[in-house]
């Protein structure tokens, strides 16, 4: 993920879901970015993040992501983005 990518996404999920009263994420570059940190701002989002190097601050949505990527992604054959789509919220669903 870079940075023009995250902005692209955040500025798409502002646009569609409104504003959140926080923001957390992990202290990737793209986020932690004064370009990412000034829309956050400018709207008046509260920016939350783990700590560097602590997984365990996060360790439900980490495990999660885990889940998703070795239980699901790695494992089907998506060959277009609409079947991956389907197949990450059914994955979702099953997992909650």
């Amino acid at each position: 993920m870079d940075t023009v990518h995250c902005i692209e996404t955040l500025n798409l999920a502002l646009g569609k879901y409104g504003k959140p009263d926080i923001f957390n994420s992990n202290q990737g570059s793209q986020f932690t970015s004064n370009d990412f940190s000034k829309i956050l701002k400018n709207c008046g989002i509260s920016i939350s993040m783990d700590g560097r190097g602590h997984c365990l601050d996060n360790a439900k949505m980490e495990r999660f992501w885990w889940a998703l990527k070795y239980e699901n992604i790695k494992i089907m054959d998506y060959v277009s983005l609409a079947q991956l789509r389907l197949g990450v919220q059914s994955y979702v669903n099953f997992y909650n």
